[in-house]
């Protein structure tokens, strides 16, 4: 009520006749909204159209089963370490001007990754779309905010998360056409064309909002301490099942990444404007919401990584028929979301926070139990609970993260539950990734030696090792037909037993998020948000 008041005394700012909603085109909220919903939908779309693409990039250019990882969490790792800092750049510079920057970028590192021959080059494009995707997520929420009277913004939120929603779980089904009727590189030349209109409506629509008192300095050792932890801890979870996780190089990046880490909190507290002002997490549901983002991330998208994999390598199914067996995930989430956003308004957001992370659990629980001869009908009952599940979670993350922020701290809120959902999904790779490669590992030498197959030489444990990781038979052209079938079985048991273990890790994860649910509750400036206030 105080916050309310001392906006409403401050002196008026001289604005453009533009910025207040009328019925012209410029700055009109409606179509504020959609203009921004094109953006958002690129950057939430490659989130997990690439997951389709994966086989075949790992195939036409030669990649190794870590080079595929890096394509996923280079992306992931790029969004969730710039957010913050984006976020600011937009309270400092204009969010109109961060957004179409963030635009014409993601768009061209979108055309140059389709253009790439090497996947050196494509991991070095999907960190750019990463960086400017972040310049995109929060200018675009800062404009929505600033654009829509107090009233109506709730509403279009709503609607901005279900843009999210949708495009993140559609991605597999418009990448499983791209991939089958085009080519895996038509998956990111599809930006290029959006990104346009995207730019195109923006200049014509979009109208310039800055933050009063918009920050003058930016935390760069802050930034550069964060990256360098997340950095050491994800490449140390990628590498050890290669190095050994009790090599000495495993262990001194886990020990990097922990003075990293130390190192930020400590210069938090001390620098003017941190990149992160740690006193939010003296709220234990704010704290708790950020945790339940990370933790639903992992399960999530660490568990869809194996997924298409499964379908498309052991089920020998199409990338079409593959996104189309995954519709139940993606109708569950969209038809869930609003029937989850009504619930959470009546009841708060624990007692459905809780529960979605409890059916999430049972479905990853169900999915660890998928063998090679899984009917259709079995999948889609586990992939639509793993759906309904996590339609909660998306939308009452916002309301408990930001709402349990003080009023002035709302922006920096919502950048930090998108960088904790990008952490969480780069996260969710990289370990349930070393999981299944150790996994794989330990099994494969018994398996193959009980089937009674030709010894292998090193060279090719390791290939073979490699290729079992996606769900691959390491077979030749030349091998006889009865080998090559024994082959096959093998490397596809050998694939579900370490699917299997991850989908189990994925559970325990959603379990242990069920009781950080319960330390959730409705924001103390939930209901100030958005009102009376200039961004």
């Amino acid at each position: 009520m105080t916050s309310q008041t001392t906006v409403d005394k401050a002196p008026p700012t001289p604005e453009p006749p533009e910025q207040t909603p009328s019925k012209g085109r410029r700055g009109h909220p409606w179509l504020t909204l959609f203009s921004v919903a094109i953006g958002v939908m690129m950057v939430a779309l490659d989130g997990t159209i690439v997951a389709i693409a994966n086989p075949a990039i790992k195939t036409d250019l030669g990649a190794s089963f870590a080079d595929v990882q890096w394509i996923t969490n280079g992306y992931f790792l790029a969004l969730a370490v710039a957010l913050i800092t984006a976020g600011k750049l937009g309270d400092r510079f204009g969010h109109r001007q961060t957004f179409l920057i963030g635009v014409t970028g993601f768009a061209a590192a979108s055309g140059a990754i389709g253009l790439s021959h090497s996947i050196s080059l494509v991991i070095t494009f999907r960190v750019l779309q990463g960086l400017f995707g972040a310049l995109l997520m929060p200018a675009a929420l800062g404009l929505l905010r600033a654009t829509f009277p107090a009233e109506k913004l709730n509403m279009a939120i709503g609607i901005w998360g279900m843009v999210i929603g949708a495009s993140t779980a559609g991605g597999p089904i418009l990448g499983g056409v791209l991939v089958e009727h085009v080519n895996w590189q038509s998956v990111f030349f599809i930006n290029v064309p959006v990104g346009v209109a995207a730019l195109v409506l923006g200049t014509l629509i979009l109208v310039d909002h800055r933050a009063q008192n918009a920050p003058r300095s930016f935390d760069i050792l802050g930034i550069v301490l964060l990256s360098a932890a997340m950095f050491a801890l994800v490449w140390a979870i990628i590498k050890a099942p290669e190095w050994g996780w009790g090599s000495g190089t495993t262990w001194l990046y886990i020990a990097g990444a922990l003075i990293c880490f130390g190192g930020f909190a400590y210069w938090e507290t001390r620098v003017a404007e941190p990149l992160v002002p740690l006193a939010l997490f003296r709220s234990v549901p704010f704290s708790a919401g950020v945790v339940l983002m990370v933790l639903m991330a992992i399960a999530f998208l660490g568990g869809l990584f194996f997924v298409t994999f499964y379908l498309q390598n052991v089920h020998g199914m199409s990338p079409v028929d593959a996104g189309l067996h995954l519709l139940p995930l993606t109708g569950m989430m969209i038809v869930g979301s609003p029937l989850a956003g009504v619930l959470i308004t009546k009841v708060g957001p624990r007692i459905p926070l809780a529960g979605g992370m409890a059916f999430t659990a049972a479905a990853m629980f169900g999915m660890s139990t998928l063998g090679t001869d899984t009917s259709s009908l079995t999948m889609s009952v586990w992939f639509a609970m793993l759906g309904f599940g996590l339609a909660p979670v998306m939308v009452g993350a916002t309301e408990v993260i930001v709402g349990n922020a003080p009023l002035e701290l709302s922006g920096v809120a919502g950048g930090i539950q998108q960088s904790a959902m990008q952490i969480g999904g780069s996260l969710g790779t990289a370990v349930l990734g070393a999981v299944m490669a150790s996994k794989v590992s330990n099994d494969l030498p018994g398996n193959w030696t009980e089937a009674g197959l030709p010894p292998l030489t090193a060279a090719q444990s390791g290939q073979a090792t490699e290729a079992v990781q996606v769900g691959m038979a390491p077979v030749t052209p030349d091998m006889p037909p009865a080998v090559a079938q024994q082959i096959m079985a093998v490397a596809h048991d050998t694939f579900m037993s370490g699917m299997g273990l991850a989908c189990l890790v994925a559970a325990g994860v959603a379990v242990v998020a069920v009781f950080v649910a319960l330390l959730t509750k409705r924001g103390d400036n939930a209901d100030a948000a958005g009102g009376g206030v200039h961004i």
